[in-house]
C-alpha cells in the first residue's frame, strides 16, 4: 500500500505546506497511535503495521492501545476486587490469558513467539499477584487500580513487537511507564511536561528504519508508581510524544474516517471533514464529539503540530487535518451533549450593580463546579452545568443572592466554525430548522467559532439531524 503521495494542499503547519496526510519535502520523525479497534486482534494488528511500514524511513514510533474490549474488562477486574469476589475475578483473569496467548499464537512462532510468551507470563504473575494481594489484604487502593488498568497496553503492544520480529520489522519496544511522568493523582494523573520531555528525548532516539513501539494511556510517578492518563488518555499519549520528539506529524487511527460533520450513529449521512483548526476540534470535542480527546490537542497546539484523524478499515480516505489554520468560513460541524443542568439566577440587586457576578461565580469556585455557558440580562444570569454531582448545597448557597430555578435534564447543541458570528442569517436558519423544540438558552459571540444552545435532552438528537439536514443538504 502506497501512501506517499501527492494530494491537494489544505492545511497549513509549522512546516509548510501540507497535504491530507501531512507530508511535506522534510523527512522527519512520526507519531502513530491505534486505538483499541485498530488493535483487537491478529488481522487488525496486521492492518496497522501495514499502515506503519510505508513510514519506516521516517522513524516511526507507534503507540498503541490495549485491545479493544480489555480495559473494560480490567475495569471489571477492579470491582471484583472491590466486591471480594474472587470467583469473577478470577474468571476474568482467565479470559484476559486466554485471549492474549490466542492472538500471540496467530502473530508469531519459534523464537518470537517464546520472547513474547516470557514477556506477557511476567505481566500476568504481575496482575495475579495484584488481584490475589488485594483479595486477601480486602483492600483495593486507587494504586491498585491503576497498575491493573496499565495491563492492557503492556499486553497489547508485547504482542505488537512479536509480530513485528515475525515479519521482519526492525523494532524496539519501550515501556511508557519509563519515559511519561505523571502526578500521584491515580485514576486521571496529571503529566509532568517537562520531566516528561526530558526522559523521552534522552531515550527515544529515531532512526530510519527502526519502528519504535510504546503505550498510550499510561505512566509512571517520579516514584516509578504505575499510573493512566484515564479513559482517552492514549491520544494525549500520542500527542505527548510527538511533542517532545518535535515530530512532523501525529496520526490517530481510529474506526471512522475522520472527525465527521455530526455523529454518524445519529445521523448516518454524516460525512467527514477534510480540514479543521485546534480550536474547532477542542470545542467539538468538549461539546460531545467522541473521535478526539480534549486534552489531545493541547500539546500539539504548542507545537503547532498537525493530528491526523483517519480510520484503520479504511485507510485509504484522506481523513481529517486538525491544524493551526484551516481553509473556509461557515458551520463546520455540529456536536451535541445531554447530561447538562441550567440554573438561573434572578435578582433585582442586579440591575445597575457591580460585583454581583463575581458574586456568583465565588460561590460556584467554592463548590468547584464548572461553568460550560453563561447568558445574562439585567436581572437574570443562566449557566450550564454537568448533572455528575448534587448541587443541591450549591443551590442554596446562590438562595443568598436571589430566586434560583433549576431546570435538569437539557442538553447542548453546539455549531461549530469559522466566524460564525459574521452569517447574520445563521440563527435564523437554525430555528428555522427546529421551529417546534423550544430553545431554552442561547449563547453566540463569546467564542468566534462557537453557536451553543440550551434545549430538552429528549430533543437533541431530533434537534441534531434537523440542523444537519438544513445546512448539509442530508
Amino acid at each position: 500500500m502506497h501512501q506517499n503521495t501527492a494530494f491537494p494542499l489544505i492545511c497549513k503547519g509549522r512546516f509548510g505546506l501540507t497535504g491530507p496526510f501531512g507530508f511535506c519535502s522534510l523527512r522527519l520523525m512520526i507519531v502513530l497511535k491505534f486505538g483499541g479497534t485498530s488493535v483487537q486482534d491478529a488481522q487488525a494488528m496486521d492492518q496497522a503495521l501495514d499502515i506503519t511500514v510505508p513510514y519506516l524511513p521516517q522513524a516511526p514510533l507507534l503507540v498503541s492501545s490495549a485491545m479493544s474490549g480489555v480495559t473494560n474488562d480490567l475495569v471489571a477486574l477492579v470491582e471484583a476486587v472491590r466486591n471480594q469476589n474472587s470467583v469473577e475475578a478470577t474468571s476474568l483473569l482467565g479470559a484476559l490469558e486466554a485471549r492474549h496467548k490466542s492472538v500471540l499464537a496467530q502473530c508469531a512462532e519459534g523464537v518470537h513467539h517464546e520472547e513474547a510468551k516470557l514477556l506477557m507470563q511476567g505481566y500476568f504473575t504481575d496482575l495475579k499477584a495484584l488481584v490475589k494481594g488485594s483479595i486477601l489484604l480486602n483492600e483495593c487502593s486507587p494504586r491498585v487500580h491503576d497498575a491493573v488498568l496499565a495491563m492492557g497496553e503492556l499486553l497489547s503492544t508485547s504482542i505488537l513487537a512479536a509480530r513485528c520480529r515475525q515479519r521482519g520489522i526492525a523494532v524496539k519496544l519501550l515501556d511508557a511507564r519509563n519515559l511519561v511522568v505523571t502526578d500521584e493523582h491515580y485514576g486521571e494523573a496529571a503529566v509532568l511536561h517537562p520531566l516528561t520531555r526530558k526522559r523521552i528525548r534522552e531515550s527515544v532516539k529515531p532512526q530510519s528504519g527502526l519502528l519504535v513501539i510504546t503505550q498510550g494511556f499510561i505512566g509512571a510517578t517520579e516514584k516509578g508508581v504505575t499510573t493512566v492518563l484515564g479513559r482517552g488518555g492514549s491520544d494525549y499519549s500520542g500527542s505527548i510524544f510527538g511533542a517532545a520528539l518535535d515530530a512532523v506529524e501525529v496520526q490517530i487511527w481510529t474506526d471512522v474516517d475522520g472527525i465527521m460533520t455530526t455523529d454518524p450513529r445519529k445521523v448516518p449521512t454524516a460525512r467527514s471533514i477534510p480540514a479543521i483548526t485546534y480550536a474547532e476540534a477542542a470545542e467539538l470535542a468538549f461539546f460531545g464529539a467522541k473521535v478526539v480527546h480534549p486534552a489531545t490537542i493541547q500539546p500539539a497546539v504548542e507545537k503547532s503540530i498537525p493530528v491526523l484523524v483517519k480510520n484503520t478499515k479504511n485507510p485509504l480516505h484522506p481523513g481529517t487535518v486538525i491544524c493551526k489554520e484551516a481553509p473556509g468560513q461557515g458551520l463546520r460541524a455540529i456536536a451535541g451533549r445531554k447530561g447538562a443542568t441550567l440554573i438561573t439566577v434572578s435578582s433585582s440587586r442586579m440591575l445597575n450593580a457591580y460585583g454581583f457576578l463575581r458574586r456568583i461565580f465565588e460561590i460556584f469556585d467554592r463548590h468547584q463546579v464548572s461553568v460550560d455557558l453563561i447568558a445574562t440580562s439585567e436581572v437574570s444570569v443562566s449557566m450550564t452545568v454537568e448533572e455528575k454531582r448534587d448541587l443541591s448545597i450549591l443551590v442554596n448557597d446562590l438562595e443568598t443572592l436571589g430566586s434560583v430555578r433549576v431546570e435538569s435534564g437539557v442538553a447542548i447543541l453546539c455549531l461549530v466554525g469559522q466566524e460564525l458570528w459574521k452569517d447574520n442569517r445563521l440563527v435564523a436558519r437554525v430555528f428555522e430548522a427546529i421551529p417546534d423544540l423550544p430553545v431554552r438558552m442561547i449563547s453566540l459571540g463569546s467564542s468566534e467559532i462557537n453557536l451553543s444552545m440550551v434545549l430538552k435532552a429528549s430533543d437533541l438528537d431530533a434537534a441534531v439531524a434537523a440542523v444537519h439536514r438544513a445546512f448539509f443538504g442530508t
